[in-house]
């Protein structure tokens, strides 16, 4: 039986891993008391206990985290944005070409961010395709549900019912945000994307789309099919507007922790959409499938598919 700690597990993302593994007959859970939570000698015995060690913490209590680490069999899962554009550290999105091989022989895998998942997905494999160029200066933007800014996010929205959150809410407007590193990078691109994250009034969802101009909707759509065909978590889904009456909601995947991806447009104008759950695909569930993989077990083990 494999020990899981969970450094962080007060917040949202570490309940949803606590949530998803809590029926796990596998695995056998750390835990220390509420009131050593904070406690570096507590934190450190239980991490280097571990097997597997969840941070899920803000960037500097995550590179302390990673510091107190001396056992060279724990396998750390970090799920804040300290490490996923860092040398000697696994992005730990499998789907993509040749990363699942090395996350299973991993000990360090940085999550990805909610909006770098579904902008990743869809620029990644058609930059190395070569249907995007890695010098193209792409335009993005993300609805997501209010759950993905925490706990204080989600008292204001359940709380406040205020005019300002009826409708959709943009930010990072500095084009600053902090996931636009590992877009860039991870993608295989020369510049970030322009990129507006929208907060819409739903608790979680989310819904990245990037747009472009004379692509062939039918060449990726064929790049999509056969790139994501061998499993995983990200599937190709045909025209899933179709079922929606010509609408895509930002919450169809809420709950779950897969994600799909579709184009649309023409030989003119086209649009590339990614919908997952930001606190599943987004968040704890690519987290518990890079968990799985390490453990050789099922990728979609304890998830919600």
């Amino acid at each position: 039986m494999k020990k899981v700690f969970i450094d962080g597990s007060a917040g949202t993302t570490g309940l949803r891993i606590r949530e998803r593994l809590e029926n796990r007959r596998d695995l056998e859970f750390i835990v220390i008391a509420e009131e050593l939570r904070k406690n570096v000698e507590a934190r450190r015995m239980a991490l280097n206990e571990a097997d597997v060690a969840f941070l899920c913490l803000p960037d500097a209590a995550a590179l302390d985290a990673v510091a107190l680490v001396e056992n060279p069999s724990t396998v750390v899962i970090d799920t804040s944005t300290a490490h996923r554009v860092s040398n000697g550290w696994e992005y730990g999105f499998p789907e993509l070409e040749g990363r699942r091989a090395r996350i299973a022989s991993s000990k360090r895998i940085a999550n990805p961010g909610c909006h770098a998942s579904g902008f990743i997905a869809l620029v990644e494999p058609l930059v190395r395709a070569g249907l995007v160029a890695r010098n193209e200066k792409l335009c993005a933007f993300s609805l997501t549900g209010y759950s993905g800014g925490g706990k204080k996010m989600i008292a204001d929205y359940e709380t406040a019912g205020t005019q300002l959150h009826i409708g959709g809410r943009q930010y990072a407007l500095a084009q600053m945000h902090k996931h636009l590193p590992e877009m860039a990078a991870i993608s295989g691109l020369d510049f970030a994307p322009c990129f507006s994250p929208i907060v819409v009034p739903h608790l979680s969802g989310m819904e990245v789309t990037v747009q472009l101009f004379g692509k062939s909707v039918e060449a990726i759509a064929d790049c999509y099919r056969q790139y994501y065909a061998e499993g995983g978590l990200v599937r190709f889904v045909e025209n899933p507007a179709e079922a929606e009456g010509g609408f895509l909601s930002s919450a169809a995947l809420s709950g779950r922790d897969g994600m799909e991806v579709s184009v649309y447009g023409n030989g003119d104008r086209v649009i590339l959409v990614s919908r997952f759950d930001n606190l599943g695909k987004g968040a704890s569930g690519a987290a518990i499938q890079n968990m799985n993989i390490v453990l050789g077990c099922d990728e979609d083990k304890g998830l919600k598919v």
